[in-house]
């Protein structure tokens, strides 16, 4: 069986013969991916300014940096902002030797939109402005979502144009919550943001595609409108933060998670009892016989404070666990 038949059954809970696995760390992952090509200066995170003119700053602790300069200063500037043109071919180019690769070795491929509604808002305006704009300027924060949404729009179609079958999921991110809870009440996030993620989601389900979605925080409440309005997969690396058997009574079976141990209560400590625990929890929890689970890894081992150690113990945990739940162990590493 391919890779990518792997993912596709366990996001449609048919079955799969092993846990799918995205760790490009260890050198095996069941997915391969590409995003739009940045023009030259251009940044995606880092130091610098993105194809969005939002400017990016690294701390002196090792990480992708954060959004520090938002070019929108004032809500009147909203109408007329430059927002990136993603109907221009070049967006798309550079991408055949990739596409070849991923369907030579029989991969799930997915195409990515980085910081696709909320986290944009916030980076072109501005955390508190985005937050205080809510609930006191409402048409303002209406018209700055609908216009990231209709360009996200135009890239979701280039991809269809220049790609078509050859992909088969689109990842994103928006960040939905601190350590507590969600940023915004699970009324207002379907009020406001639920309809224009599904305008959004139904896109790129039209087009064929699964639709997977990182969110950090404590998004409890917010995953029943994830499922809502579409999502497929939802990425979530703080399992502990969000509780694992609540997470697990509300949604088990009915979206697919994609995680790993926690990547802030227990890859840092290198404790092999505490990585093989979340593991069994999350396969207790999470998991179910037919699928619905992805183990991944986090990417950035600096920023997390992980040791190479600790993934290795992760992996090989979670290769026994979908050896015991579906009947074959995780591919060997080979980096």
């Amino acid at each position: 069986m391919t890779s990518y038949e792997i993912v596709r059954r366990a996001i449609r809970m048919q079955g799969p013969p092993r846990l799918p696995v995205r760790f490009e760390g260890l050198g095996v992952s069941d997915t391969a991916g590409i995003g739009p090509t940045l023009p030259p200066g251009i940044v995606g995170t880092g130091t610098g300014v993105d194809q969005w003119g939002c400017r990016w700053e690294q701390s002196e602790v090792a990480n992708m940096g954060q959004v520090r300069g938002h070019p929108i200063t004032d809500l009147s500037q909203i109408d007329g902002y430059l927002m990136p043109d993603y109907t221009r071919d070049d967006w798309y180019a550079g991408k055949e030797e990739a596409l070849a690769r991923a369907a030579d070795a029989g991969k799930y491929m997915t195409a990515g939109i980085f910081m696709v509604l909320f986290e944009r808002m916030h980076s072109l305006c501005g955390m508190d402005t985005v937050l205080m704009g809510l609930l006191g300027e409402r048409a303002a924060m209406e018209t700055l979502a609908d216009r990231i949404v209709e360009t996200q729009l135009k890239l979701i179609e280039g991809y269809r144009a220049h790609f078509g079958s050859r992909i088969h999921g689109i990842g994103m991110t928006d960040d939905w919550g601190s350590q507590q809870a969600a940023f915004v009440s699970y009324g207002l996030w379907m009020d406001f943001f639920a309809p224009r993620y599904r305008r959004l989601f139904d896109a790129m389900h039209a087009a064929g595609w699964d639709v997977w979605l990182h969110s950090c925080g404590k998004v409890n409440e917010l995953v029943e409108g994830f499922i809502d309005v579409g999502v497929n997969v939802v990425n979530l690396q703080q399992p502990r933060a969000l509780g694992i058997e609540e997470m697990g009574r509300r949604y088990r079976g009915r979206i697919t998670f994609e995680s790993l141990s926690d990547i802030q209560a227990t890859l840092p400590s290198a404790d092999p009892a505490r990585i093989a625990a979340d593991a069994e929890a999350l396969a207790k929890h999470w998991m179910t016989p037919a699928g619905g689970f992805v183990f991944s890894d986090y990417g950035d081992s600096a920023a997390i404070g992980t040791v190479p150690r600790s993934k290795r113990i992760m992996y090989d945990v979670f290769s026994a666990v979908s050896e015991r739940v579906y009947g074959s162990p995780l591919p060997e590493p080979v980096a």
